[in-house]
C-alpha cells in the first residue's frame, strides 16, 4: 500500500469563467490514493463535477491547486505517448468509428507503442487478443462496430484500453447506454479486471444500486464539492451516503440499501407479511405514495398477506370482497378509496 497507482493531493478542480476572469472551483482540497487492484466508483447528483474531476486526473484539463501523481510522476509533466502508456480512458460518447472492426479498434489501444507507422508486431497481436479474451469479446473481433449492440460496444472499449497496458484505467459512465443486464455485466467484468490484472479502476456512475454492491471503495461527491470517500458500507453507515442525495427528492433506507421517492402526502398503511410478496406489496404501496409501518393502529386501513400453497392472497382489513389475486387489483382498490375519501 505504500506505492500508489494515483496519488491525488491537495486537488481543486473546476472550469474557466472566461478570458481573463479566473476559475470556478467545483471540487476542493481532494487528497486521495488508488491502489492497484482497486475498483473505485464515483458517484453524486448531476453537476457536482464528477466529469471534470475524472478529466484533471487524466490530464485532459489542468487542475486550479494541486497535484496529481500517476506512477510517482507528475502528470502535467508527463509526455502524451507516456501517458498513454500509464492510463487509459473510456469516455461516454458514442463512437464515430462505426465502419471498423472490433479487432481494429481494439488495436487502435497499441498506438503508444506503434509509432508514427502504426505498424503491429506479433507481440501487438498476443496482446490485442488477449485483451479481447479478458473481456470476453473474442467473437467481436471481426464484426463491423456499427453491427454491435451498446454493451458490445462496450466491451470492444474496454478491450481497447486494456490493449494500452495501462496501470489505471478511468471509465467516465461506462453504463450510460446500456440496459438494465448489460448494466451488471459491464460493472462485474470491471470489478473482476481490476482484481484479476491489478490495475486501478475508477469509474463515474449514476447506478448506485450497483456502486454499492461491486465498488472496492466509493467517491462521494456531493453539490458542495466535498470528497467523501470509504468502503461503501462505512458511507451509509455513517449517514453520508444518504447526506449526499437528500435533496434530489428521493430518500435512502438504510435498511433495506435501496431509494425511495419522497412523497408528499399524508397516506399511512400497515402491511402485516412475510417473504418476498411483502417487500414487493411494500415497494407498490411506496411507490403509490403510502408511509408502511410493520405494526396495525386504530383508524389504519390494514393489509394482510395470506400465502396458501405458494400462492398469495391480499386481504384489506374491513373490505367485504374477496381476498386480491394481485399487486394489480390492490392498488386499484386503494387508489378507487383514496379517492372517495378526498371527494368527502
Amino acid at each position: 500500500m505504500t506505492n500508489p497507482i494515483l496519488n491525488i493531493h491537495n486537488l481543486t478542480v473546476g472550469y474557466p469563467q472566461g478570458a481573463g476572469k479566473g476559475y470556478t472551483s467545483i471540487v476542493k482540497n481532494v487528497n486521495e490514493t488508488v491502489q492497484a487492484g482497486e475498483l473505485i466508483c464515483l458517484i453524486g447528483p448531476n453537476g457536482a463535477g464528477k466529469s471534470t474531476l475524472l478529466r484533471t486526473l487524466a490530464g485532459m484539463q489542468p487542475a486550479i491547486e494541486g497535484t496529481v501523481w500517476l506512477m510517482g510522476q507528475d502528470i502535467r509533466t508527463m509526455r502524451a505517448e507516456e501517458r498513454a502508456r500509464q492510463l487509459s480512458l473510456v469516455l461516454t460518447h458514442k463512437l464515430e468509428l462505426d465502419l471498423v472492426s472490433g479487432y481494429t479498434l481494439v488495436a487502435m489501444g497499441r498506438s503508444p507503442y506503434t509509432g508514427w507507422m502504426g505498424q503491429l508486431s506479433s507481440k501487438d497481436h498476443d496482446i490485442i487478443q488477449q485483451s479481447l479474451q479478458l473481456v470476453g469479446a473474442q467473437k467481436l473481433a471481426n464484426r463491423m462496430v456499427n453491427t454491435m449492440s451498446d454493451g458490445e460496444r462496450q466491451k470492444i472499449l474496454i478491450a481497447r484500453a486494456l490493449a494500452q497496458e495501462p496501470h489505471l484505467m478511468i471509465l467516465d459512465e461506462p453504463t450510460a447506454f446500456l440496459d438494465l443486464p448489460r448494466r451488471v455485466e459491464c460493472i462485474s467484468l470491471l470489478r473482476d479486471l481490476a482484481h484479476r490484472t491489478q490495475r486501478a479502476i475508477v469509474l463515474s456512475i449514476h447506478d448506485l444500486d450497483l456502486a454499492l454492491r461491486c465498488a472496492d471503495r466509493i467517491w462521494l461527491l456531493p453539490y458542495d464539492g466535498k470528497l467523501r470517500v470509504g468502503v461503501p458500507e462505512d458511507l451509509v453507515l455513517s449517514g453520508a451516503f444518504q447526506r449526499g442525495f437528500e435533496n434530489m427528492g428521493v430518500q435512502f433506507d438504510i435498511e433495506t440499501g435501496t431509494f425511495l421517492m419522497k412523497q408528499g402526502t399524508n397516506k399511512r398503511i400497515a402491511l402485516i407479511g412475510h417473504g418476498v410478496n411483502h417487500f414487493w406489496t411494500q415497494r407498490a404501496l411506496e411507490r403509490e405514495g403510502f408511509s408502511v409501518q410493520s405494526e396495525p393502529s386504530d383508524g389504519l386501513t390494514t393489509i394482510s398477506l395470506l400465502d396458501e400453497d405458494g400462492t398469495c392472497r391480499w386481504i384489506v382489513d374491513g373490505n367485504d370482497q374477496m381476498p386480491y389475486t394481485s399487486i394489480g387489483e390492490l392498488l386499484e382498490t386503494l387508489s378507487m378509496q383514496h379517492w372517495a375519501v378526498m371527494q368527502k
